[in-house]
């Protein structure tokens, strides 16, 4: 697929039509079939063809019976207020000259025209599926012969009698089309397709990385129920089953999901809410069959499909896990000694394989699957180590700007639904934080340039209409500050958490100054910078004089208090050492526990790090009883749960009402597996790795970790093993092997106290290297202002 292009006038003179006029915007209607024959003259070869297409809702296209390209849910999900997304083609190889030709198109509901969240059907407008073509075929005397969507189309229904993202989709194998996209099809039965009506959105090409089939999964085991089969996959995913059945014509086979297990163990599905998740396929009775859906998607492990219909027919059944997400590729991968803490990276990196489906959802299973704020932002950095990710964050962050209400505000979700407010602090500010994220991890400017007038309309709107002085979402000024620390514990049931928001507002907005006059400063504009610097410090002294007391109290007393004001530096050195040793009595009272929720939890080890503490670092990151990472891991998990209780020994499940296994915000905690426990980082004044910091922590019961990293120069990485400790040696010597990419330079900046008895150089160029490190005495370990200040930047660059 070609995406070098961005112009609506690729489609020269086609129209928006419409398929089969069955169906209304209530219920899903059979899915609309569209085709077009026409003749290519004889004695010219075909030098070249391009098919531009795009629909309002999903489409899948087929030409002479071939399918066109491998794209799921093309042309993808984006804020349909502003631009919908169309695909390049080049499909010369499946053209014939001097004969019929026929391009086909089958149209699905999607997000366009199908469920969208707890909403009801359409919330976008259409009541329909439409459809826009056009197909360029420029043969070897440089003619031109042009197929467009215009009213000498024809539609019909067939096989796909409905199709929802949410509800799920349902095939009569009976009415299939047998050939309807051939040469030599009868389509006399067919009826004119319909004009519809121009959206009036911009057209871009896309640039997004597709969705596509990225795997299969057989199942481990199957349990034999009568007319119904339970299938376990053995992992937790997002995709759908393919369905291998043999049955007498219509014979009905009905397909469920669920992510768990009920007690007596039927599916838990209490907790998909509205969302039907059901599929149901009717025979043909052609010997054996074979069928995947096209057109909605699940998130599972566990499947269940029950014959309802002629149900001594149906002699065998077997399904195959298929696995759909973005094509973000993978790039990076950690290992550690403590296996549990693998499983924990698996289950990380699973939950956002499930999640990074076309936007960053919240989940793939419920009435929900929303491109939510604040998950986004806490999680992209450990998303940026997983896959690579430059490109869908591109593209959702101009979903974004296309979204951002005209006060400046940000929504909650994005694409937008009917949440048209501001979606408070630490959500909304996801717009800042993922540009920076993004530019940090891939020295990426362009999406600094891109988005600054709308990261700067979004800081006014913060001053403007959310803050009283320098306070954001003073109870004064908002009736609503936001979401709070997001299923924090220490809420005694509120999903909010106690941690007050307008602390919360106020620890982020003095953040997302800091981060505008650094955006200000990559892009050389120092006035702007020094102007972004000057508001940061203005908005940490009000924190202090409203949230901090002279001793270094934080109001509420909560871990996340504390975390914020200590990660934000919001605080004076002379309170730090008190805030930091509240933070540890609040942890060290609840048995080494964290009572973290959204907002705090990503910065939480990273906090007791910095200050000091990285021995309750690993005692929180190691901890294995609830509340904790490990928790869910040892209760078998394989992706990231949504609560911390989502079920416990002595309390079952948590709420239905918000209850999912597969949440990736939580997963936030592997960000800071790679920089301390393994010790690949990278240097904020050489982004995208051009300089690699390596810093290995060791802690806990860690005795080797490794991460490698393909970064923009190639890979880095790091290995690092304890040693035998001899015999009068202070401490176990510390092997490190690294790896330095082609085009960077790197720096060791080892644990305190250790280094290289040579006294050679920490810093490294190009290459693999095998050090050992040594318990010296007065060695200290750089702090990261130091080996930032010494920057190699002209190494880098010459």
């Amino acid at each position: 697929m070609n995406s070098s292009t961005s112009s609506s006038a690729s489609f020269g003179a086609a129209s928006w039509i419409a398929g089969h006029p069955v169906g209304g915007a209530k219920v899903s209607p059979p899915a609309p079939f569209l085709r077009k024959a026409f003749q290519l003259p004889a004695g010219k070869q075909v030098a070249s063809a391009t098919l531009y297409i795009t629909a309002l809702g999903l489409y899948e296209a087929e030409l002479n019976g071939q399918r066109v390209g491998d794209q799921v849910f093309a042309p993808g999900w984006t804020e349909y207020t502003k631009r919908v997304q169309y695909q390049e083609w080049d499909v010369t190889s499946q053209l014939t000259s001097g004969t019929e030709n026929v391009l086909g198109v089958v149209l699905g509901d999607g997000w366009y025209v199908g469920y969208v969240g707890w909403n009801a059907r359409s919330i976008y407008g259409g009541e329909k599926p439409q459809l826009l073509a056009r197909l360029v075929v420029t043969l070897d005397d440089k003619s031109t012969v042009e197929v467009v969507t215009d009213n000498t189309w024809k539609t019909s229904v067939g096989p796909i009698l409905e199709n929802d993202l949410l509800a799920g989709e349902s095939h009569d194998a009976r009415r299939e089309l047998t050939g309807w996209s051939s040469p030599g099809y009868d389509e006399s039965a067919w009826l004119p397709v319909a004009p519809a009506k121009d959206p009036g959105i911009a057209l871009v090409i896309s640039a997004a990385p597709p969705v596509r089939n990225m795997g299969e999964i057989a199942p481990i085991s199957e349990r034999n129920l009568g007319n119904r089969r339970i299938f376990d996959f053995g992992q937790n995913f997002t995709g759908r089953v393919r369905l291998k059945i043999t049955g007498a014509a219509g014979a009905t086979v009905r397909l469920r999901f669920a992510e768990i297990l009920e007690p007596n163990g039927d599916l838990y599905t209490t907790n998909l809410r509205g969302a039907r998740c059901t599929d149901y396929y009717t025979c043909s009775g052609q010997g054996e069959e074979v069928w995947e859906p096209r057109f909605t998607f699940h998130g599972f492990r566990y499947a269940e499909a029950e014959a309802i219909k002629e149900k001594e027919s149906v002699k065998a059944v077997g399904l195959t896990g298929v696995v759909l997400h973005s094509d973000t590729p993978p790039t990076g991968r950690f290992a550690c000694s403590n296996p549990l803490l693998n499983q924990l990276q698996h289950n990380i990196v699973w939950g956002q394989k499930s999640n990074f489906l076309e936007v960053p959802t919240d989940c793939p299973q419920r009435d929900e699957r929303l491109g939510w704020t604040g998950d986004a932002q806490v999680f992209i950095r450990t998303a940026a180590f997983n896959m690579d990710v430059r490109g869908f964050f591109h593209k959702w962050l101009l979903d974004a700007r296309d979204a951002q209400l005209e006060n400046g505000g940000i929504p909650p979700v994005i694409p937008r639904t009917d949440m048209k407010n501001d979606a408070g602090p630490a959500w909304a500010d996801a717009t800042i934080i993922c540009a920076w994220t993004t530019y940090l991890c891939y020295n990426d400017k362009q999406i600094l340039i891109d988005h600054l007038e709308s990261m700067e309309r979004f800081f006014e709107f913060m001053g403007r209409d959310c803050s009283l002085g320098n306070i954001r979402s003073h109870p004064d000024k908002l009736n609503w500050g936001g979401f709070g620390d997001w299923l924090a514990l220490d809420g005694g049931g509120k999903t909010e958490g106690i941690t007050p928001k307008d602390l919360i507002g106020t620890a982020f907005y003095a953040y997302d100054a800091e981060l505008l006059g650094k955006i200000h400063a990559v892009l050389g504009n120092a006035e702007a910078a020094a102007r972004y610097r000057t508001k940061r410090d203005e908005i940490a002294r009000d924190f202090r004089r409203r949230f901090v007391t002279e001793e270094g109290l934080v109001v509420s007393g909560t871990q996340t208090a504390y975390v914020l004001a200590l990660h934000f530096d919001l605080l004076t050195p002379e309170t730090r050492a008190t805030a930091t040793k509240e933070l540890v009595r609040h942890i060290e009272r609840n048995q080494n526990h964290l009572a973290t929720g959204f907002v705090g939890t990503p910065y939480l080890l990273d906090v007791l790090e910095r200050n000091g503490r990285l021995d309750v670092a690993y005692k929180l990151l190691e901890q294995e009883t609830f509340p904790s990472w490990l928790f869910p891991v040892k209760n078998g998990a394989t992706t990231i749960w949504e609560r911390w209780d989502g079920w416990t020994p002595d309390k079952g499940f948590q709420t239905p009402g918000m209850n999912s296994f597969n949440h990736y915000a939580y997963g936030a905690v592997g960000a800071w597996m790679v920089s301390t426990v393994a010790g690949l980082e990278l240097d904020e004044a050489n982004p995208g790795y051009q300089r690699v910091v390596f810093k290995p922590r060791p802690g806990g019961t860690i005795t080797w970790a490794e991460a490698y990293l393909k970064t923009p120069q190639g890979e880095a990485g790091i290995h690092w093993k304890l040693g035998e400790k001899k015999e009068g040696a202070e401490a176990a010597p510390i092997h490190v092997d690294l790896t330095v990419p082609q085009g960077s330079v790197a720096i060791l900046n080892p644990p305190e106290g250790f280094g290289l008895a040579s006294g050679e150089s920490l810093e490294f160029g190009p290459g693999k290297f095998a050090l050992v490190l040594e318990k010296i005495a007065g060695a200290k370990a750089a702090s990261y202002s130091q080996y930032v200040e010494k920057s190699t930047h002209e190494a880098v660059n010459g």
